[in-house]
């Protein structure tokens, strides 16, 4: 497969506002402490520009350079932010987005349309072969995983301490919107939590 384009997809690790099961999209916070064994072997790792994915990052692939990519930060929440449900479950729009995300976006924040769009313009970047390993977002994850397995985007897991690797033929391929040739998920420390 000598054409493969393959994403390792990481999770950043856990951190207050996922304790407290809020909405921190763009919400800046450090993680939380953990544990894994760190990877000494990659050289390069993509990432979103926020700090908890930074972080996740260092800990994992102490020898690697760090590229901040603004497109692979997770939804922006607006109003939302720091939220739980049971702050926002009798938020008219809310309820509207819960029951329908794809059609209703959070006040002053942003639509799965314009997630989907920022992740791929990122990806896009990156050269048509080879193998990317990426620190990111439970949304943006998502997002690839439903679109390399074509199925629908809230099916997806993206758990902290897991790295999902998925494999498209070619580049080509994955920009068609053809599924993936191969899919993995392995944990990253031994209870497969961070």
């Amino acid at each position: 497969m000598g054409n493969a384009f393959v994403l390792h997809l990481i999770r950043h690790a856990p951190t207050a506002g996922n304790v407290r099961r809020a909405y921190i999209g763009w919400t800046d916070e450090p993680i939380l402490p953990f544990e894994a064994k760190a990877d000494h072997t990659i050289n390069l790792v993509w990432g979103s520009d926020l700090m908890r994915c930074r972080q996740t990052a260092q800990l994992l692939f102490p020898n690697a350079s760090y590229r901040a990519v603004p497109n692979l930060r997770e939804l922006n929440f607006g109003d939302w932010e720091n939220c739980t449900y049971s702050e926002l479950q009798f938020n008219e729009r809310y309820r509207k987005w819960i029951d329908d995300p794809e059609a209703v976006q959070p006040l002053n924040g942003e639509s799965f349309q314009q997630l989907a769009e920022r992740v791929d313009q990122a990806i896009n970047a990156f050269s048509e072969t080879g193998d990317f390993t990426l620190v990111t977002h439970g949304g943006p994850i998502r997002y690839l995983l439903s679109k390399a397995n074509e199925q629908p985007f809230f099916s997806q897991q993206a758990a902290h301490g897991h790295c999902y690797t998925v494999t498209w033929a070619s580049k080509s391929a994955y920009k068609e919107g053809h599924p993936c040739v191969s899919y993995s998920a392995e944990p990253l420390t031994a209870n497969a939590s961070m």
